[in-house]
């Protein structure tokens, strides 16, 4: 379990991913965090969307990517960005979700009708340690806003129990930046969607 090392109290939610905190010092602050919802919240309705089954080769992460990204207007593509993004997330289902598995599939929705989404669906077990990861996550929002260089060591990297020697653990604080329409997992934690606003669409102030 990973310990609350600061004193705060929650506020409530700006939007499905980011939690209001007040600190100690009464400032209030936004925390991202990763949530489960109902496996029928609106957002993983793939009526209308492009649908592909991928083998869990992880050799082959950059060719799946770029099948998807090729159906994407230029302005999303924003100089790689986005496939940077969705290839992380694939990678995940592949590697994490699968256990890079050859004979596991990876489901993946997507469409890019005035935003990016992307639905991934793995065959494994589901994301277990939302939890820890979201409270390393709150821990490492409030020790960058108060500066407090003697654990900021402790915060550089997330490293959970399936973690690399050479994995930085930051590629959901960079999802969580970037998906600004919303980042969330089903209640089993196996499947994610991701979404994007871009400047032309109507709603992107909202997301911004």
């Amino acid at each position: 379990m990973v310990p609350n090392i600061y004193n705060y109290e929650t506020v409530g939610w700006k939007n499905e991913n980011t939690l209001i905190v007040r600190l100690d010092d009464g400032k209030e602050i936004f925390v991202k965090q990763l949530t489960k919802v109902d496996d029928n919240h609106i957002l993983f309705n793939t009526h209308g969307m492009y649908y592909k089954e991928f083998p869990s080769d992880f050799m082959k992460v950059r060719a799946y990517t770029s099948y998807i990204i090729q159906y994407a207007p230029e302005l999303y593509k924003e100089i790689n960005l986005l496939e940077q993004q969705i290839s992380e997330i694939v990678k995940n289902g592949i590697e994490h979700g699968n256990k890079m598995d050859p004979n596991k599939k990876i489901k993946v929705w997507f469409d890019f009708n005035k935003r990016a989404k992307i639905i991934v669906e793995d065959e494994g077990p589901g994301f277990r340690i939302m939890e820890d990861w979201n409270k390393f996550a709150l821990n490492r929002t409030i020790c960058l806003v108060k500066q407090d260089f003697e654990h900021f060591a402790d915060y550089v990297a997330w490293k959970g129990p399936e973690s690399r020697e050479m994995d930085g653990g930051n590629a959901l604080f960079a999802a969580l930046e970037y998906w600004n329409g919303g980042f969330l997992y089903n209640s089993k934690g196996n499947k994610c969607v991701a979404v994007r606003y871009f400047p032309d669409n109507a709603e992107y102030k909202n997301y911004i």
